[in-house]
């Protein structure tokens, strides 16, 4: 079996648990008897929704009492379950040519670009022209479709039958919100900034549209509090506005809090939050989890290793024997810390794996580590499988890149993890942090439910320590005498993308003795006068030039291939034939149909720094145009800084952006429910009084 067959045959397997899951879910219980207004309303609302029952309208008017409770973990079943969700697999699947046609027809009925059909497709399934004909805005479903041409395309179908009002253009643009809101790396959105959105797209009543998402069970909601993910009073946080609260606070007034704690000590209510259920669903389950990792016991079969092993690893060992969870954070020469465990559990006649994001970062390692990528082995092209209950065949599992891990993809390897075993999670938290939704490696450090073991290995030389400095915020000078890290300034784009091809192509192979394949360009983003689709123009001139006859690539182009969203994989254009474009990748051949290479394969001599986290090569050229100023971030410069192992060029045209960024500019917060929800389900339980 390929690996792209085993991949889909893998996400299709776990889509069906996720559904399974959903059905297994918990009946709501009665709680929140504080509530009422609107707040209730809502709550009875997504109780009925997830109890499966029919939504009362009712529920929507003035008055309702009821909260649903969290979902609880589904019972352990034969196979793992699965937090991915039913979204597009990054594997295309065959889609009739009948229904590709109806695609196509009600594209062209509608004004949009035919050329469209094959995301429809992917979006909406075999029935999307039916689909679309019924709510023309699920066009939004469609990755780059913007709400102003799902409404051109609407108002092409349904004429004067659809309005900024209309409830299926509001549900539509609540999942687009949460989904673009994904993109950026949130897993819920405050449902005060939801309606805000809501009202700047003229939709005329947003709270009504969100009551609606929720009814229709396009959207959950949450209020994270003390006894349940659902519980707590919501109406102060959903109902904001000047009249919101006056009623209730009439009525409350010399009210005691039902656990008697004291108001002024409880604090502000926490802020009512809207997601989708994929990311709720895989931030419960990631959860679950890894509590049940937290509360796994010693082993004292740890204890030769221990004893045998270097101080620095003795201390990761002898947390990996009391705990089932332990993280672990160090830069790129830390790295050998877990790997020495992991070797060390191997001695001991344990099933030990060493799993990373990328192939550049398991091919980084030495063969003994008997690495695999998270993706292989979440497909089960690598690794050592699984076994009769579907569980992964290991005793220790550790995962470097930590910071990579999206909240679907960490929660399929927590899902997948048998009782008993131990899970390590390593990476450097200055870096970048996941391409997909969630900030599981950071919100796990914020929680402090388990051993947090910090290296004290540094990254060697001058670019380490350049490094080391803008992990606390602070850019100086380094020396380097064998010109490790050389800054290049420049005045204009133009000037940047000359002089990155020139060190590219001329200055850093005869400094450093390499060839232009070892060197890797980074910059801010796709776009722009310098982003990677001009330095990839420019360099495949110097380095690769043709006329691009397989659809703007040559052979020996170099490539940057994604076959899913948040992973990358580098290589080469070998040919291209009836079946697609032919890729050598670290090794292996890939093939990837003519419809996916448009949006799936880029130059990649250049890419961004999102792109490269996770890798590293013998040298790197960091582009900073002046347009680039307003992508820097400290954890931006951090990434695209250390991606080079001999050598740093830095192709400066930012002025005191650069400064400003790394001591001003710390991580974009992002909205996550894990760390409450892993608090809560670890907290101890209360006393009766």
């Amino acid at each position: 079996m390929s690996e792209a067959a085993a991949e889909l045959a893998a996400q299709r397997e776990l889509r069906e648990r996720i559904e399974q899951r959903k059905a297994e879910k918990a009946g709501p219980i009665a709680a929140g008897t504080k509530l009422s207004g609107q707040a209730a309303d809502l709550l009875a609302a997504v109780r009925a929704v997830e109890s499966g029952a029919p939504v009362d309208r009712s529920l929507l008017g003035p008055r309702a009492s009821a909260a649903p409770e969290r979902p609880q973990p589904s019972p352990r079943a034969a196979e793992p379950a699965s937090a991915r969700s039913s979204a597009p697999s990054s594997v295309p699947q065959t889609v009739p040519a009948e229904a590709m046609s109806a695609v196509r027809a009600v594209l062209a009925e509608g004004g949009a670009p035919e050329a469209l059909a094959g995301q429809v497709a992917a979006a909406l399934g075999e029935q999307a022209a039916e689909v679309l004909r019924e709510d023309p805005w699920q066009l939004l479903a469609v990755p780059g479709v913007r709400p102003e041409q799902a409404d051109g395309f609407a108002r092409a179908l349904l004429g004067a039958a659809c309005g900024p009002g209309d409830e299926r253009r509001a549900a539509a643009l609540v999942g687009w919100l949460l989904e673009r809101a994904a993109l950026q790396g949130h897993t819920a959105l405050e449902a005060a900034s939801v309606r805000g959105t809501l009202a700047e797209h003229a939709v005329p009543d947003p709270h009504e549209a969100v009551r609606h998402a929720i009814a229709e069970g396009a959207v959950l909601v949450f209020q994270e509090g003390a006894e349940d993910s659902f519980g707590g009073d919501f109406e102060d946080g959903y109902e904001d506005g000047p009249e919101a609260g006056a009623e209730d606070s009439e009525a409350a007034e010399g009210e005691e809090p039902a656990d008697g704690t004291d108001t002024a000590e409880a604090g502000p209510p926490a802020p009512v939050l809207l997601g989708l259920d994929r990311y709720a669903l895989a931030e419960e389950s990631l959860a679950d989890g890894l509590a049940r990792l937290v509360k796994t016991g010693p082993d004292d079969s740890w204890d030769e290793a221990a004893a045998a092993a270097p101080r620095a690893a003795a201390e990761l060992i002898r947390a990996v024997a009391g705990h089932g969870l332990v993280l672990h954070t160090g830069g790129e020469a830390a790295r050998a810390e877990p790997v020495a465990l992991a070797g060390a559990a191997r001695a001991l006649g344990m099933r030990a794996v060493v799993a990373t994001h990328s192939e550049n970062g398991r091919d980084r390692l030495d063969a003994t580590a008997e690495a695999v990528t998270v993706a292989g082995l979440l497909a089960g092209t690598e690794g050592s499988g699984r076994d009769a209950d579907g569980m992964f065949a290991l005793d220790l599992l550790v995962v470097l890149d930590a910071p990579q891990l999206d909240v679907e993809t960490a929660a399929m390897i927590v899902e997948s993890l048998p009782d008993g075993s131990r899970l390590v999670l390593s990476g450097d938290p200055g870096v970048l942090w996941s391409a997909g939704a969630g900030r599981v490696f950071a919100d796990l450090l914020a929680a402090r439910v388990c051993p947090q073991l910090a290296s004290r290995t540094p990254d060697p030389g001058p670019i380490g320590e350049l490094v080391s400095g803008i992990g606390i915020g602070e850019l100086h000078q380094v020396g380097a005498p064998g010109k490790e890290v050389v800054i290049v300034p420049v005045r204009d784009a133009g000037e940047a993308v000359h002089r990155t091809v020139q060190l590219v192509a001329e200055s850093v192979p005869r400094a450093f003795g390499m060839d232009a394949g070892q060197t890797q360009v980074i910059t801010v983003g796709h776009g722009g006068s310098a982003g990677t689709r001009a330095l990839n123009t420019a360099l495949k001139q110097r380095l690769n030039p043709g006329p691009g006859r397989f659809g703007g690539f040559d052979p020996g182009d170099r490539i940057a291939y994604v076959p899913s969203p948040g992973r990358t994989l580098q290589g080469a254009v070998v040919s291209a034939d009836a079946e697609g474009l032919r890729l050598d990748c670290e090794g292996a051949v890939v093939v990837v149909p003519r419809d996916r290479v448009e949006s799936a394969v880029r130059h990649g001599w250049a890419l961004t720094a999102h792109q490269a986290a996770g890798m590293r090569w013998p040298a790197a050229v960091v582009v900073l145009p002046g347009d680039a100023a307003r992508g820097l971030s400290r954890p931006w410069v951090y990434t695209a800084f250390s991606r080079g192992d001999r050598h740093l060029s830095v192709v400066h045209g930012v002025d005191q952006a650069l400064p400003h960024a790394v001591t001003d500019v710390p991580s974009q917060e992002r909205t996550t429910r894990l760390r409450p929800l892993i608090e809560s389900l670890l907290a101890p339980a209360a006393q009766p009084g």
